[in-house]
């Protein structure tokens, strides 16, 4: 065939597709979890919205009225579409109960990024490691009768 593609032509074309580098850099799993840092048990949790407010009523109502079902796919579906047709009046009780928990958050988060700020906390060291610590120091002390390991090597040495 004169300018025509062979079926090999097209298949080798279509695996030459380059894909775009990801958000994290590229690199694959590794890469990812190796650039996060480590999340800190301190800090305080981002605040429900109004939506997962309304779902915390919502499921316990759902599994009194269907205490058969099981499906969490289920509940959040229904939950869902009873959102969705709620008017606004009836979602303001829930908005103000998200607002109310947000402003709490601020505040927390207030108090953690200060205490970040400070600096880490030095803590005092532990008995054990005070003990450690005096122990190696009398093992270097002079006169002491022990032999170190390093004072026997050179002792052979020498003689």
């Amino acid at each position: 065939m004169k300018g025509g593609r062979s079926k090999s032509d097209t298949k080798s074309a279509k695996l030459s597709v380059t894909k775009k580098p990801t958000k994290g850099g590229g690199g694959g799993a590794a890469a990812r979890k190796s650039g996060k840092a480590a999340k800190d048990p301190n800090k305080p949790k981002r605040p429900a919205s109004a939506f997962f407010v309304f779902m915390e009523e919502f499921r316990e109502q759902y599994k009194r009225e269907h205490p058969k079902n099981k499906s969490v796919a289920a509940v959040g579906k229904a939950g869902g579409d009873k959102w969705k047709s709620l008017s606004e009046a009836e979602k303001a009780p829930f908005v103000a109960k998200a607002d109310k928990r947000k402003v709490e958050y601020e505040k927390k988060m207030k108090a953690y990024n200060k205490e970040q700020a400070e600096g880490p906390k030095e803590e005092e060291e532990s008995e054990k490691s005070m003990s450690e610590v005096n122990d190696d120091d009398e093992d270097d002390e002079e006169g002491s009768g022990e032999m170190t390991t390093t004072s026997r090597i050179w002792s052979r040495r020498i003689a």
